[in-house]
């Protein structure tokens, strides 16, 4: 799902560095803020760092050929927003784009776009809202999974889609979905029950940083809300 070097055209990853760094660099401000008021935080934007890196990393083949894979974004955008989120996915994919050859460097703009701002600001928005509305924390923690990794994958085939309209932007967005459906579905929810279960992890092990970043109002008991 990482476009790859060399794919787009230069005006495209052009544009997509322009609009990506600013986002970057305000997530590097927030970071620099956490770390010295909350200096506890830092195991867990480690561990988001980590669980977004490796999840990342596992390309499983398409039915189509191509390749699909998690994203991990969703844990990093619950616990430090979309921001932040930004950040640790540039540090996955410059790491990802030069050892692993996933992603590459011209489209790196693009990739972080994709997978570092519109998947965890979409995973951001649907765990605030459905905790707004009242629902469980757990639904709520797989819901943000799941559709940041959906998300991430429809900003990637509209970015494709834009550089490459042939023979309109529709079908080539069509296209562009059907190539990755199949397999990104499952992914999707499979990614969001593993997310469930690193939550869980923290929430009975670190409820104290959770509550510290208003994330939770108060240490449940017994692992609960």
């Amino acid at each position: 799902m990482h476009i790859m070097e060399g794919f787009l055209p230069w005006q495209w990853c052009l544009f997509w560095y322009v609009v990506s760094i600013p986002i970057v660099v305000y997530g590097i401000l927030k970071i620099k803020k956490i770390t010295e008021n909350k200096p506890e935080a830092k195991p867990l934007l480690a561990v988001s760092g980590a669980f977004m890196f490796v999840l990342s990393s596992l390309k499983l083949p398409s039915v189509t050929g191509s390749c699909s894979h998690p994203t991990g974004n969703g844990l990093g955008a619950i616990l430090f927003g979309p921001a932040v989120t930004a950040v640790l996915a540039s540090i996955v994919l410059i790491f990802q784009a030069l050892l692993l050859a996933h992603g590459g460097i011209t489209t790196l703009g693009a990739n972080i776009f994709s997978m570092g701002i519109i998947g965890p600001l979409a995973a951001w928005l649907i765990y605030k809202g459905s905790k707004k509305v009242g629902i469980s924390i757990t639904i709520a923690v797989f819901m943000a999974a799941f559709f940041g990794d959906l998300l991430t994958y429809i900003t990637t085939a509209i970015q494709i889609s834009l550089a490459f309209p042939l023979p309109t932007f529709g079908e080539a967005f069509s296209k562009f979905m059907v190539i990755f459906a199949y397999t990104q579905v499952p992914l999707a929810i499979a990614e969001g029950l593993l997310t469930v279960i690193i939550w869980d992890y923290i929430l009975k092990l670190r409820p104290d940083i959770l509550k510290d970043l208003n994330i939770i109002k108060s240490i449940p008991r017994e692992g609960g809300k």
